[in-house]
């Protein structure tokens, strides 16, 4: 076995034993944030290992083949998360809704294809890198804001509301929520600014209307739909956490949904 799938391996179950922990304590009201930053910290140190090792072999970054996307993805979340739980110590309990779904990630990440990809020569730029980066951050800041939507619907169930007592009140918890959305928001605009300048350099338009961009459209105009009812409408926190989840379904089909049907996501990328 290979460094690069060794310590792959190992991440995912760090991962899993980091989730175990996190839901476990949730559901037995039991403080356990040493055990869970310290899994999740060699989860995530050893995914840098993994993925760089990858990067090293292949002579690219992990964002080509679905397998590449999905190990990337599953490593920046899991960093967006522990920096989100180090810096806001009284959300700490929403890992236990994040966690389940980045199992799912690792999940897919396990049947997924470890082939190497065609690595086109018009994505030899360094807009590329930033492109990615910028939306990266913007799906991280999603994911957290989906953990603190979650916590809202789940105070409906009366087996959960006294479980979730000790977190900040929901209407706290809706305003850091639509906080990190405004992040996302941001970040979403710099991505597609960026790849905009990318295509332009690579293939000679701004855009085309190919599968990615017209989805990353569609989930930038919902974010600003959901953020426009948080501020105008004044809606409710519950229904605020609704259009979050509509706003993070989009994204991850975006992210996810459109490399995995789609030969050529973008128009030029051959």
């Amino acid at each position: 076995m290979t460094l690069e799938s060794l310590t792959l391996w190992a991440a995912l179950l760090a991962h899993v034993f980091a989730g175990a922990v996190a839901i476990v304590s949730l559901i037995l009201r039991r403080r356990a944030d040493r055990w869970f930053i310290a899994l999740l910290t060699v989860a995530i140190g050893l995914h840098t290992v993994s993925l760089a090792a990858r990067w090293q072999r292949v002579g690219h970054g992990p964002f080509i083949t679905m397998f590449e996307i999905l190990s990337s993805n599953i490593w920046s979340l899991s960093l967006a998360l522990a920096l989100v739980w180090w810096r806001i110590p009284a959300i700490r309990a929403v890992a236990a809704f994040v966690m389940p779904i980045l199992f799912l990630m690792m999940g897919w990440l396990l049947v997924a294809s470890p082939a190497d990809g065609h690595f086109p020569p018009t994505y030899r730029t360094v807009w590329l890198y930033v492109h990615i980066g910028f939306g990266k951050v913007f799906l991280g800041a999603i994911l957290v804001s989906v953990g603190l939507s979650a916590v809202i619907l789940a105070r409906g169930s009366d087996a959960l509301r006294a479980r979730l007592a000790a977190l900040p009140a929901s209407d706290r918890l809706d305003d850091l929520s639509f906080r990190f959305m405004g992040i996302g928001i941001v970040f979403e605009s710099l991505m597609l600014i960026s790849g905009s300048i990318w295509a332009q350099d690579a293939w000679g338009r701004y855009w085309s209307w190919d599968p990615l961009e017209t989805w990353a459209l569609l989930t930038w105009l919902t974010l600003a739909f959901a953020i426009h009812m948080r501020v105008a409408a004044k809606v409710a926190p519950r229904v605020g956490a609704v259009l979050v989840m509509a706003v993070f379904l989009i994204a991850f089909l975006t992210f996810f949904g459109i490399p995995f049907v789609s030969v050529s996501p973008h128009k030029g990328a051959i």
